[in-house]
């Protein structure tokens, strides 16, 4: 069993004398426990306990017990300096000298209490095998968890401490759409003049984000009450009821800025995405939108993958609307006859239960143009493709990614096969408006030649190359793979 306590230090460095005095105490309170259960401490170096046990079942019901007695304690004392253990517990040989045990197991437990909450228990599916039956527990299930330094990925589970145990935070249900919280960045530098740039990023990622119509992104406001704070990511995810949060951090030196981003998921604690950025601080507003730009346009694709492999974890019977068409975007993207039969009957469900659904509506339009392009063509595919294709504009003004769908479908649809005419593009793009919001859509069908597009001046329509904001989204579209990037 290895147990520490959460935010150790910051509580140092608030006060550390307190802190110290605290953590005497609640040792004190805490440590003879593992001796009556039969269990031997092995270390309690800083704010930490090392302890073995020769039964698996003691060794939880030490962890219960320490959680018990800390909640009590906890009960009259201020909420910014309780103390609250995290502890994991594995099962495994150890390798022992004369004063101290050794041994991959050991490791294990050190990095499930990394990963457990605050107040909490984290155990190893070895361990949850051995008291499944033999303890009235309830535990959660939290999959392959790749733990640092551990070359295999390990089962984990986190016990469901009693409500006396510990005051649980509200948990509030995901939204039926992926979600984001984007945390505020932390300042690496040491430069408190640094902070206005940090939070910067973060406002404008925050923005850049929402602009995603299939993303709910969590307000500014309410990702930065964690400003400062020594963050717990599955904490965060279960209090703001968001799948994804994406955390970062800013170092300046002289003239050079670092930016470091990671997208985890919060259920999982995996990474999702990480990068980072190395530039010149030369014009701090034009970086700004620099980082932002590539942050969201490389966030968008890998949240895509993320949410199809989810889709495909789940069970048939529980998917929606939003589900069903992402488990159908690699039959869509393979634009085969069979593949794209095959999509039409799960997009068909995808509609019965959401009508107004304009990426279903897109992907039955680029079904269809396969049906119709390799499959004979058939009037019946290039009126459904024309039709659907129509449909997912009315519905999808503010859905990039549904845009360029429909509009090249509906472009190469309906010209092949016929005299040369842009006119059923144009009447299938009459309603895109605003070039602003519907750049993507535009640049994609005036790329094929089909689309009258704004010269730079805002000025008369022609037909010509596309511009080179437009050639930049275009090379992040992978054409046959899993999606089509929307920004």
């Amino acid at each position: 069993m290895a147990a520490d306590i959460a935010g150790y230090s910051a509580l140092m460095g608030a006060d550390e004398a307190r802190t110290v005095r605290d953590l005497k105490g609640h040792q004190a309170a805490v440590l003879p426990m593992v001796g009556e259960l039969g269990g031997r401490i092995i270390d309690t170096a800083g704010d930490g306990i090392l302890a073995e046990f020769p039964s698996v079942v003691n060794a939880v019901r030490c962890a219960l017990a320490i959680q018990s007695r800390m909640a009590e304690r906890n009960a009259a004392i201020e909420p910014e300096r309780r103390m609250q253990f995290r502890v994991g517990i594995n099962i495994g040989d150890v390798v022992y000298d004369e004063t101290r045990i050794y041994g991959d197991g050991i490791n294990v437990a050190a990095r499930l209490e990394g990963i457990a909450d605050p107040g909490g228990i984290c155990i190893s599916g070895k361990v949850y095998d051995e008291i499944i039956g033999r303890m009235d527990l309830a535990c959660q299930d939290m999959g392959e968890q790749q733990l640092k330094n551990i070359a295999r990925p390990v089962r984990a589970y986190q016990v469901r401490v009693n409500s006396t145990a510990r005051a649980e935070a509200p948990t509030l249900a995901l939204p039926d759409k992926p979600s984001i919280a984007v945390l505020p960045f932390q300042n690496m530098s040491g430069d408190p003049e640094q902070e206005y740039f940090a939070d910067g990023m973060v406002e404008d990622i925050t923005t850049g984000l929402s602009r995603i119509k299939w993303l709910f992104v969590i307000a500014r406001n309410s990702s930065f009450a964690y400003k400062g704070k020594t963050i717990n990511v599955k904490q965060v995810g279960r209090e703001l009821g968001v799948r994804y949060v994406l955390e970062g951090s800013v170092r300046k030196a002289a003239d050079r800025i670092r930016i470091s981003g990671q997208l985890i998921d919060a259920a999982t604690g995996a990474h999702v995405w990480a990068e980072r950025y190395d530039r010149k601080s030369d014009d701090i507003f034009a970086l700004q939108d620099e980082i932002t730009l590539s942050v969201v346009g490389a966030i968008e694709p890998s949240l895509r993958l993320a949410e199809v492999e989810r889709v495909n974890r789940k069970r048939p019977d529980s998917l929606d609307a939003y589900d069903l068409v992402l488990q159908v975007q690699p039959e869509v993207y393979k634009r085969m006859p069979e593949h794209a039969i095959k999509a039409l009957t799960v997009l068909e469900r995808a509609l019965a239960l959401d009508p107004t659904y304009a990426l279903a509506h897109a992907y039955v339009a680029e079904c269809h143009h396969t049906l119709f392009l390799r499959g004979g063509l058939s009037e019946e595919n290039r009126t459904a493709s024309i039709r659907h294709a129509e449909t997912a504009i009315v519905h999808g003004q503010d859905d990039a990614t549904a845009l360029a769908l429909a509009v090249s479908s509906s472009a190469w649809t309906s010209t092949i096969g016929r005299p040369h005419s842009t006119h059923s593009t144009q009447r299938v793009t009459a309603t895109m408006t605003d070039p602003k919001s519907f750049r993507s859509g535009r640049d994609f069908a005036a790329w094929i030649g089909q689309v009258p597009r704004q010269d730079s001046t805002g000025g008369k329509q022609k037909l010509g190359p596309i511009s080179k904001k437009g050639d930049r989204y275009l090379r992040r579209i992978p054409f046959g793979c899993s999606h089509v990037s929307g920004l």
